[in-house]
C-alpha cells in the first residue's frame, strides 16, 4: 500500500513508558511503509534554531569572491561552497546553492584509505565578515549529532533490536554533515516562461544512515516518491525536522527500513528563495557491508508490503564495494564532478564512461540489461532504468 501523506511522530513520547511501545510501533511502520517523516519535540533549543537560519541566509548575501575563496573545489573533501548549478541530479542541473560542512576532523595521512579524504577541516567564511557563523554552526552539528545518535537507538527498538544494534557502525569521532542551502525561484532563474518546474534537486535518496531537514523558510517544494510512483507533499511544519532514511540504513537491515526517493522543486516566481539546513548522520567510512539481525516477523512485515521500485540507483548493494567510504566517495565524484575531475581523475573518468553507457541504452529504448563499470571495477545490471546520482554526504 502507497502512503499518502508523511506521518508526524511525537518525539517525546519515546521518553515515557506509557507511550513509548505506541511511538516504537508508529516509528516501525514509517520506517517499513514511508521511509520519511516529521518528528516533534526534539529539544533542540529554539534559539539555536534561529540563529543558524539567520547566519545561514546571511552566508549567501556575501560577496561572491567571499564564497568562492572557500569553493569545493579548493579540497579534496568535498566540503565547501557549491555555487549555483553547480551540481547534477539525474542528468539535470540542480537550481541550488550551497555550502557543505562537516564535524571537524584533520587533514589524513598519506598511507590512509583514499576514501578518508572525506574526514578533513572545514571551509569557513571569513569570520570578520560573518564573526557567529563557525560558532553556531558548530554548536548545532554537536547538538544535531546528539540528537541523531538518540533517535538511532530508537530505530533499533523499534526493529526489535537492542538500543545498541547499530553502535558497532559509528567511528569513537564519528564524522556528521551538514548542509546550508537556497533554492532561487524560478523567476531569479529566468526560467518562469517555461510552464515547468526547475529542479531544485531531482529525484534522489540520501547515503549513509538518517538525515534531518530543517525547512528554514515557509516554501513548500520537498516531496517524496511512494510506491506507486507519486510525489507527495512534505509541507513545512513548524517546530519540527524531516528525517530521510538514508541508503546505508536499507543496506544494513536487509532493505526492512525503506529509503525513499525524494526531490525538491524551485519555489515559484514571486515566492523567493527556499532555504533548507539538512543534517546527515554518519557511518564509519571503514564500515563494512554486513548487516543487523533484523528479527524474522519484522522482515515478513516488510515482505508483505511489495518490492519498492524507482528509476534511483541503489548504491549500496553487498558485493560491490568493501567499504562504505568507497561507495560514498563514488557518489560524491558523481555529483560534484569538477572536485572529482581535479582531485579524482582516475574515479572520474570510470564515471564518465557509466554515464556515457547508461544514455546510449536510454536512447535507443532498449530494455535489455546494460553494464556499467564502477571505481572497484566490479559490474551491475541496469535493467534499462535511467541513472540517477545518489545524494551522498
Amino acid at each position: 500500500m502507497s502512503f499518502s501523506t508523511i506521518p508526524v511522530l511525537d518525539l517525546s513520547r519515546s521518553q515515557h513508558p506509557s507511550t513509548k511501545p505506541a511511538f516504537l510501533s508508529d516509528l516501525r511502520r514509517a520506517l517499513l511503509e514511508v521511509g520519511f517523516l516529521y518528528i516533534s519535540n526534539t529539544d533542540i533549543d529554539q534559539r539555536l534554531i534561529e540563529d543558524i537560519i539567520s547566519n545561514g541566509k546571511a552566508f549567501f548575501d556575501l560577496p561572491d569572491e567571499a564564497k568562492l575563496a572557500i569553493q569545493m573545489k579548493n579540497a579534496r573533501s568535498f566540503l565547501g561552497y557549491s555555487k549555483l548549478g553547480n551540481e547534477i541530479t539525474a542528468h539535470r542541473t540542480d537550481f541550488r546553492e550551497q555550502i557543505d560542512l562537516s564535524t571537524p576532523h584533520p587533514v589524513p595521512t598519506p598511507t590512509a584509505p583514499l576514501y578518508h579524504n572525506l574526514l578533513s577541516p572545514n571551509q569557513w567564511p571569513d569570520p570578520s565578515l560573518l564573526p557567529n557563523f563557525r560558532p553556531v554552526f558548530e554548536s548545532y552539528i554537536t547538538a544535531m549529532s546528539h540528537l541523531a545518535t538518540r533517535f538511532t537507538s530508537l530505530i533499533a527498538e523499534a526493529l526489535d533490536l537492542p538500543p545498541t544494534g547499530f553502535d558497532r557502525f559509528f567511528d569513537a569521532d564519528q564524522q556528521h554533515k551538514l548542509k546550508i542551502v537556497k533554492y532561487p525561484d524560478i523567476s531569479q532563474l529566468g526560467l518562469d516562461d517555461t510552464g515547468a518546474p526547475g529542479q531544485g534537486v531531482g529525484p534522489h535518496k540520501d547515503s549513509m544512515l538518517t538525515s534531518y531537514l530543517l525547512q528554514a523558510s515557509p516554501h513548500r517544494g520537498l516531496q517524496a516518491q511512494n510506491l506507486a510512483g507519486e510525489w507527495i507533499d512534505c509541507p513545512p511544519i513548524p517546530g519540527t525536522l524531516v528525517v530521510a532514511i538514508g541508503q546505508g540504513l536499507e543496506a544494513l537491515t536487509h532493505g526492512v527500513c525503506a529509503s525513499t526517493t525524494h526531490r525538491v522543486l524551485s519555489p515559484t516566481a514571486g515566492e523567493g528563495p527556499r532555504y533548507s539546513i539538512p543534517f546527515f548522520q554518519g557511518v564509519s567510512y571503514d564500515a563494512t557491508f554486513e548487516s543487523v539481525d533484523v528479527p524474522l516477523w519484522v522482515r515478513e512485515s516488510k515482505a508483505r508490503l511489495g518490492e519498492r521500485r524507482d528509476g534511483v540507483e541503489f548504491t549500496f548493494e553487498k558485493g560491490r564495494w568493501a567499504h562504505l567510504g568507497e561507495a560514498t566517495l563514488w557518489n560524491r565524484c558523481k555529483s560534484h564532478g569538477d572536485v572529482a575531475e581535479r582531485w579524482y581523475p582516475e574515479i572520474w573518468a570510470e564515471i564518465q564512461k557509466g554515464i556515457k553507457g547508461t544514455v546510449e541504452v536510454a536512447n535507443k529504448g532498449k530494455r535489455e540489461e546494460a553494464v556499467l563499470v564502477n571505481g572497484g571495477g566490479l559490474e551491475r545490471q541496469l535493467n534499462g532504468m535511467k541513472d540517477a546520482r545518489i545524494e551522498a554526504h
